[in-house]
């Protein structure tokens, strides 16, 4: 499957680069998709939540009352769940929320993501380009040339590109990363996708099957 290459300003290149077919075409597989998102979703919780149950409660441990003859429930502690103040049933405690998922079923989310993008036409792929100081505005001229305003967008690149980067950070909705930075969350959440030459390259490199 061949695909344009577009330049900075927006103008197709005449270029046209040659998609594997066992990345960018493939049926995509929801279950797959679903798995490395719900990883990916549970490794950035924390898991400190905290409350305290009775056993955590600071209080006297004498007995509030006589057994019987009072009228009323039995109580033996101004700790019980059932008074003011006093410790919560079952509450959430520290816990670890990461799952393992498989490299073969991450893969196949990966390249799942990737068809659903070219399939909808939210990819483009642009030659490499760089700034000489980061500048906003620079960064804002090249979104307006490709069309992107109001999209949110996430630019890869083979190489670190820190002057690009830099002119990105000041947008919101637009992202600037390494290729090696994309997994299937950050592609999915995105409504464009744009890869540089040296991105696809590797990307391709990355992923296919050995």
């Amino acid at each position: 499957m061949e695909a344009k290459v577009f330049d900075k300003t927006g103008k197709e290149t005449g270029k046209k680069v040659q998609l594997s077919d066992d990345i960018f075409a493939i049926t995509p597989n929801e279950h797959a998709v679903y798995l490395d998102v719900k990883q990916h979703r549970a490794n950035l919780r924390q898991g400190t939540h905290k409350s305290k149950e009775r056993a955590d409660i600071k209080g006297s441990g004498k007995k509030i009352k006589r057994q019987k003859g009072t009228g009323t429930a039995r109580a033996g502690s101004i700790k019980s769940p059932i008074f003011r103040g006093g410790g919560r049933v079952f509450g959430p405690t520290p816990r670890d929320y990461s799952f393992k998922v498989n490299k073969k079923v991450k893969r196949l989310a990966r390249i799942s993501a990737l068809s659903q993008k070219l399939a909808k036409n939210e990819l483009l792929i642009i030659e490499d380009f760089a700034f000489d100081n980061p500048k906003t505005k620079t960064f804002k001229k090249v979104i307006d040339s490709l069309k992107l305003n109001e999209k949110k967008t996430i630019f890869a690149f083979g190489e670190s590109n820190k002057n690009v980067y830099l002119s990105s950070r000041n947008l919101e909705h637009y992202d600037v990363v390494n290729y090696s930075q994309l997994n299937t969350y950050r592609i999915l959440d995105n409504n464009v996708l744009v890869l540089s030459l040296s991105a696809l390259e590797k990307l391709e490199s990355n992923l296919k099957v050995d």
